[in-house]
């Protein structure tokens, strides 16, 4: 069993209702690497963290299961979900259809002023990339590919990809460094083609783009396995 590292987590605000209000800040923790894949939650150290009672703890990790995002196993109690290399290929599969629309839409229908702002966007990740800040690498990335996607002018887009994110931003934590520097610069050159109104280029470049992390998830998650057979 993996050790239990220390999670700091705000208070819960009262406004949102209670119970989704937990459910967002332990989703949120899942994601941003707090909780970590295979990690133990013990509901009552939760509950301090929150600051609320342990029954919104303990109907979160029921819809959290439901989700995905926890196992809830018998007579041992509930544990952050570790991604599997099937899960990850399917969910990515799905992003990288998505992403690749996106491109070609952007291509089609950006301004100098759209493209200058991706610019700005790259740049913010190549500085999060030089902290060696994994938690802000992946909010540029996602920043940056949420800014392509609101560029392609594709209503359906715009609300499926969402949907996909929030797994999206997970499963790349992990990856963020190590994948970075490769990741910016194909990031690099789907803007230049995007820049250019290339939607073919734009196109074929995200998609070996998604692919590529694609395959640098799933290799991780193959060698994390075979560590632990």
């Amino acid at each position: 069993m993996p050790d239990t590292p220390t999670v700091t987590a705000r208070a819960i605000s009262r406004p949102t209702p209670l119970r989704q209000a937990v459910y967002e800040a332990l989703t949120e923790l899942i994601i941003n690497g707090s909780l970590k894949p295979g990690q133990h939650l013990v509901e009552a150290e939760l509950a301090e963290s929150l600051g609320v009672s342990r029954q919104p703890i303990r109907e979160a990790l029921q819809r959290l299961q439901t989700a995905g995002w926890v196992d809830l196993r018998p007579s041992q109690g509930a544990f952050v979900h570790s991604p599997t290399t099937q899960e990850c290929a399917q969910l990515l599969s799905v992003r990288a259809l998505l992403e690749t629309h996106s491109a070609r839409g952007a291509a089609r229908h950006a301004t100098a002023r759209d493209v200058a702002r991706l610019w700005e966007l790259q740049q913010t990740g190549l500085a999060a990339l030089a902290a060696g800040d994994a938690r802000a690498i992946v909010e540029a990335n996602a920043a940056l590919h949420g800014h392509i996607t609101l560029l392609s002018r594709n209503a359906v887009l715009a609300e499926l990809i969402p949907q996909v994110d929030r797994r999206v931003r997970w499963y790349y934590m992990p990856i963020a460094k190590p994948r970075g520097k490769d990741a910016w610069n194909e990031h690099a050159r789907i803007i230049e083609a995007i820049g250019e109104g290339a939607a073919d280029r734009a196109e074929e470049l995200m998609r070996r783009h998604t692919r590529n992390t694609t395959d640098f998830y799933c290799e991780q998650i193959a060698a994390v396995a075979g560590r632990d057979d």
